[in-house]
Parts: structure tokens; C-alpha cells; sequence
């Protein structure tokens, strides 16, 4: 394979920092912007004294970060995000996603280089066609009322705005919707999805939050699943111009996953969860998705990698890593 200049945003992150040490281990050479508001330098792990590793602490809103690459890239990797407007952050998602992207699309227009574009499974909304092709699948977004769409929205534009880049400027994009990614470098809160939350609660002896009735249904993709399906889009021509669903194709409920995450913790006694409902989201009704699994199958077809790792095998691993996160990084802070 031959070495390539990749440029990460947000590499501090959960994804970033994965992406960033498998691409240092296969030779690349990696140049990594984050203003650390939500990631952290401790991921980096080796990769911090890697020679083929430059990092880059800046804020990706800003044009002029761009200006501090003086190197040619061969593929940019936009992971910046802001999300969880449930919380009241409606503004910031949409601002910081939009602004963002439309920098790093900007940068790749004057380099003429490809851009790999992180999006969400969010973006299918409420659409009951499950499971979700992108081939297939429309998005159906609920009220503009409802916070809750802020996130699906803004990487909505994002994406449009990238294949509008593409098609007027030339260079090429690839899409990529996440399913559920947890592992590694993960936060230690709800940034991380419900699986940090949960085994943060198991190995407290606490009660574990189930948002709804937990009936709801999830896909969990462990995260050497979605770098392998980063790196592939990265490296496989065929990825350039395509929206493609990088997931794990197992569909279980969130009471199921609160079980899964008892056993592979190894706790005594019995599970402890409380349901909470809806309305305590700034007091306002919560639409939840019931349903969110990804057909795999046309993103396979042209990255030829799939998710292999089990859920139960990614939890014990994701277990083990957290048992150690905790005792030098305070939950909930990212």
C-alpha cells in the first residue's frame, strides 16, 4: 500500500484518535486538527511520538486553521461534529456542523484532494423502513419544532453541501453514516451513546437511565468495525461519490443492551435500571427513533470489509478499556 498524507479533523476524538493510530501502524503519514473542547490529547496514545504524526491544536470553524497545513494532502477525514441538541446545544449543532464542513470542503476545493465526510445513521429520521439502505432509504425528519432533529439536520446539509462541492468544483466525497460506534477513546458520557453511560452505571452498582421504554432498537458497531470501514473509504476509489452506511448489522433493544453490558461487566446481583421519560428533555416531548439498523449491503459491495466483532465481544473488550479510563478520566466531562 502505498503511504499516503492524511489530514484528520476532530483526531482528538473517539473515531479520530482510532483512525489516527491504525493509519500511523500502516505506514501513513497523519496531520491532526482539534481545539480539544470535547477530545483529548490522552488518546493519541503512541501515536503522540509518532515522526509521521503532526498535530494541529486548533479550531476547525475557523478558515484560518487551514492556513497552518502546508502539506499536500492526498485525503481529508472530516470527524468534527457537535451534537446532542436534546440538551439544549440546538445552535451550536447546527452552526459548528455546518461551519465546519463547508471549511474543510473549501480546503479540499483548493488542494483538489478527495474528502471522506463523516455523517449519521440519524439522518434516516423517523423513516419505518428499516433496515436503512442508503440506496433505498428516504429521510423522513420530524418537526422543526422538536430539538431532537437539530444533529440529523445539520449532517443533512453537510451532506448535500459535500455532493454540491463535488459537482461543481470536481474533487471527489465520500459519505459515511455511522451506526452506534463504541469502543476505545469512547466518551465517558452520553457523547458516547448509551454503552459508556451503561457500563459507567454497572460497575458503580448504580441505576442505569433507559430513555422511553427501552423498547427502542440499535445497532452497535465496535469501533475496529468502523475504522476498518474509514480506512477503506479512504483508500478504495470506488468509495468517491458514494453515501455509504458503515454499521453492524444486529438490531437489539436498549433493555437488551443495559443486560449485554451486566454480563460482560461480571457484576453480582441483579440488573438495576430506571426508566425515564421523554418529557425531561428541557420539558419538551422527545421524538425517539423505535428502530435503527443499517443494510450493509451496498456498502460492503464497494469497501469489501464488513463489522465482524460481536457485540458481546466489543463490550468485554469496551469494558476492559473503561475499567482503566475511569480511574484517570471524570464521567461525564466529554
Amino acid at each position: 500500500m502505498t503511504s499516503k498524507t492524511i489530514l484528520i479533523t476532530g483526531v482528538a476524538g473517539f473515531l479520530g484518535s482510532n483512525l489516527l493510530q491504525r493509519l500511523i501502524n500502516d505506514g501513513h503519514k497523519v496531520i491532526g486538527i482539534d481545539n480539544l473542547s470535547m477530545g483529548l490529547e490522552a488518546n493519541f496514545g503512541s501515536a503522540a511520538d509518532s515522526e509521521n504524526f503532526r498535530f494541529v491544536h486548533a479550531d476547525a470553524m475557523h478558515k484560518s486553521t487551514f492556513d497552518k497545513i502546508n502539506e499536500d494532502i492526498d485525503v481529508a477525514v472530516h470527524l468534527a461534529a457537535f451534537k446532542i441538541p436534546r440538551y439544549g446545544n440546538a445552535i451550536d449543532t447546527l452552526k459548528i456542523n455546518y461551519g465546519c464542513t463547508e471549511n474543510i470542503l473549501d480546503f479540499c476545493r483548493a488542494q483538489n484532494t478527495k474528502c471522506v465526510l463523516a455523517s449519521t445513521s440519524d439522518v434516516y429520521g423517523r423513516n419505518p423502513d428499516v433496515p436503512f439502505s442508503e440506496l433505498h432509504s428516504n429521510s423522513v425528519i420530524g418537526s422543526s419544532k422538536s430539538p431532537r432533529w437539530g444533529y440529523a439536520v445539520s449532517k443533512l446539509f453537510d451532506e448535500h453541501l459535500a455532493l454540491a462541492y463535488q459537482d461543481s468544483y470536481g474533487f471527489p466525497v465520500t459519505l459515511l453514516r455511522f451506526f452506534g460506534s463504541y469502543g476505545p477513546n469512547q466518551p465517558l458520557s452520553w457523547w458516547g451513546g448509551p454503552p459508556p453511560v451503561f457500563i459507567h452505571s454497572v460497575l458503580n452498582d448504580k441505576v442505569i437511565p433507559i430513555h422511553g421504554d427501552g423498547q427502542q432498537t440499535r445497532s452497535f458497531t465496535y469501533v475496529e468495525d468502523t475504522i476498518n470501514g474509514i480506512v477503506a473509504a479512504i483508500m478504495r476509489d470506488e468509495a468517491n461519490g458514494e453515501v455509504l452506511n458503515i454499521g453492524n448489522k444486529e438490531e437489539i433493544t436498549i433493555l437488551e443492551l443495559a443486560q449485554r453490558v451486566k454480563t460482560a461487566c461480571g457484576t453480582p446481583g441483579e440488573l438495576k435500571y430506571e426508566l425515564i421519560p421523554y418529557e425531561s428533555f428541557n420539558g419538551k416531548k422527545y421524538e425517539d427513533v423505535m428502530r435503527r439498523v443499517p443494510d450493509t449491503t451496498h456498502s460492503e459491495k464497494i469497501l469489501k470489509v464488513k463489522a465482524n466483532v460481536s457485540l458481546d465481544e466489543g463490550l468485554r473488550k469496551t469494558v476492559k478499556w473503561q475499567i482503566e479510563a475511569m480511574k484517570t478520566r471524570e464521567y461525564g466531562k466529554v
